[in-house]
């Protein structure tokens, strides 16, 4: 590594670690205030989404409702996007005269941004018209990140309340999250891209000359706006086939660092806002705390086998980012797989077996190392649950977090969240592995085709949506497996968390006592980080070794895929 990816790295970790503070006390503000916020430059805008759709944003919503409205929300937004993908022949803003979707590929893509995935079986400039992507795709991004915040928020409520039946307004939530969050931080990021040269045209594609007297047809469309919300947004999905490893979308290195940045800027932010909204802000900064260290670690794992395991070879620089280095491909890889965010500057299956292993694990942990927008921190806030009711266990007390006591129901709920998503990657794989229809999806035989098809189910019950890009996984197996564990996983990441919140704010808060397990210690960030190691990663542990595992070490033995 040279002096000036050092240097990236730490400009990156310090520039995160400034502005998230500021971003959480903004968010806070926004969402403790119960009315709209007419002094701010977009409250009109609040207002006039409210009087519109006659929604009463001061309805106080039980867990049930909350549940029942952001489910309808949903199924409403997946019916619209597939429907805008089977007939995008007969829409407008099509210059290059797209076909429709094919039903099976429409059916995944469209749950796969209804569920903040993003995966994508196909290749937009030859898919998707400008029309579908802005839309259909770049709208259910701001739809299903908000979705996550709202899920959030209702937790958040769930543990500073008590005796309480309701936990705040879904639609309340869902609007202030888009209004406030979402769309001034993606004006800003977008404007910011097309300053680097990154495509924002309504133009149909232009057709150059070359050196050779050949034709070449150059993609272009309204990349920039959809960029900005994928990364922001924790979406992931890419304008282009190959996203930001396309210069179009990704064109400088500033407006690499940009992506990069706003990969994790929001949910890092959510971790200290979440501290602020339920009084102990001393919790909010351990909780960031032990994300950053698992970041840092992986990061750094990653970082060091792809240097050692092919140094300044071909192979080390095959399927990297050439123009900003290795280190930015292994800081952006790590990155977008500890959020659920699946967007790439390289391609993972050009990592070393362990880096690509490390990202599959970040996925495979819940993707709790800041995670998605909004359920990133959920997801955390499930370990800790899990946390305290082992720790309760050992000494003999009923398990309390932040003066709640943990209960049978709220154990259960957790683990549905936790094992929900481990159950449909293993199970997937293994169907994948077990039939032709899988297997023919295979780019490479031995480890490296298991960390294919293993890679795919984890990206997709994860929420992720980045993919080894190896696997051709626009078949009708992978696009009707895949779209299920999109939707089931999405369900049981977003439901059991608010039927948690629903249970704990109608709980008393207990009072400290000299028995009381404090969760803002040293101590306690350690416990947390082996339940999370151990609960989360071992039971992938039989698969890893079976793909990344034995990949690399028949690597050191000459053997590559």
């Amino acid at each position: 590594m040279t002096l000036l990816d050092w240097l990236q790295i730490l400009l990156y970790l310090g520039v995160l670690t400034a502005l998230s503070p500021l971003l959480a006390a903004y968010f806070a503000r926004i969402f403790e205030e119960k009315k709209p916020l007419p002094t701010l430059p977009l409250g009109w805008l609040e207002r006039g989404i409210y009087r519109v759709s006659g929604i009463d944003e001061t309805e106080e919503m039980s867990a049930g409702r909350y549940s029942a409205r952001l489910l309808a929300f949903n199924a409403v937004g997946l019916v619209a996007l597939l429907a805008v993908l089977l007939f995008q022949r007969h829409l407008p803003l099509n210059p290059q005269k797209l076909p429709n979707v094919p039903f099976w590929l429409a059916v995944n893509t469209a749950v796969s941004f209804t569920t903040n995935t993003n995966w994508q079986a196909y290749s937009g400039e030859s898919t998707l018209s400008y029309g579908v992507q802005s839309f259909g795709l770049c709208v259910q991004n701001f739809l299903s990140a908000a979705t996550g915040m709202t899920v959030l928020l209702a937790f958040i409520r769930g543990i500073a309340r008590q005796t309480a039946k309701t936990l705040g307004n879904f639609w309340s939530d869902l609007v202030r999250s888009m209004v406030y969050v979402l769309l001034p931080l993606s004006l800003i990021w977008a404007f910011s891209l097309t300053s680097q040269g990154v495509v924002q045209s309504w133009a149909p594609y232009p057709v150059a000359q070359t050196v050779t007297g050949g034709q070449q047809v150059i993609p272009l469309g309204p990349a920039a706006s959809q960029i900005a919300i994928k990364q922001l947004g924790t979406n992931g999905g890419g304008f282009f086939g190959v996203n930001s490893a396309h210069p179009f979308e990704n064109p400088t290195p500033f407006s690499n660092f940009l992506e990069m940045l706003a990969i994790l800027l929001i949910p890092s932010s959510l971790v200290l806002m979440a501290g602020r909204m339920v009084g102990d802000r001393r919790h909010g900064r351990m909780l960031w705390i032990v994300m950053m260290v698992l970041w840092v670690a992986v990061l750094s794992v990653a970082l060091f086998d792809e240097f050692h395991s092919k140094g300044d070879s071909w192979l080390g620089m095959e399927g990297k980012e050439q123009r900003i280095g290795v280190a930015s491909s292994i800081l952006w890889a790590e990155s977008t797989t500890c959020a659920s965010n699946g967007s790439v500057n390289a391609m993972h299956s050009s990592l070393s077996p362990a880096a690509g292993g490390i990202a599959m694990l970040n996925m495979m942990l819940g993707e709790v190392i800041f995670g998605g927008v909004g359920v990133g921190l959920t997801g955390m806030l499930v370990f800790v649950l899990v946390t305290v009711f082992i720790a309760g266990l050992m000494v003999g007390r009923t398990p309390e977090y932040l003066g709640k006591k943990i209960e049978s129901y709220d154990i259960k709920m957790a683990m549905i969240a936790v094992l929900a998503p481990n159950v449909m990657i293993l199970a997937g794989s293994a169907l994948g592995v077990s039939t032709q229809a899988g297997l023919a999806g295979r780019s490479a035989a031995g480890p490296h085709g298991l960390s294919e098809i293993l890679y795919a189910f984890t990206s997709a019950s994860a929420n992720n949506g980045s993919a080894f890009a190896g696997l051709n996984a626009n078949t009708n197996f992978y696009n009707i497996t895949l779209a299920v564990a999109m939707l089931s996983c999405r369900l049981a990441a977003l439901l059991p968390i608010i039927n948690i919140a629903g249970s704990l704010a109608a709980k008393q808060r207990i009072p400290v006592s000299a028995g009381t397990l404090r969760t803002d210690t040293t101590l306690f960030a350690f416990v947390l980080i082996g339940v999370v190691l151990i609960v989360g990663a071992l039971s992938f542990f039989p698969a890893l070794c079976l793909g990344p595992i034995l990949e690399q070490a028949l690597l050191g033995l000459g053997r590559i895929f």
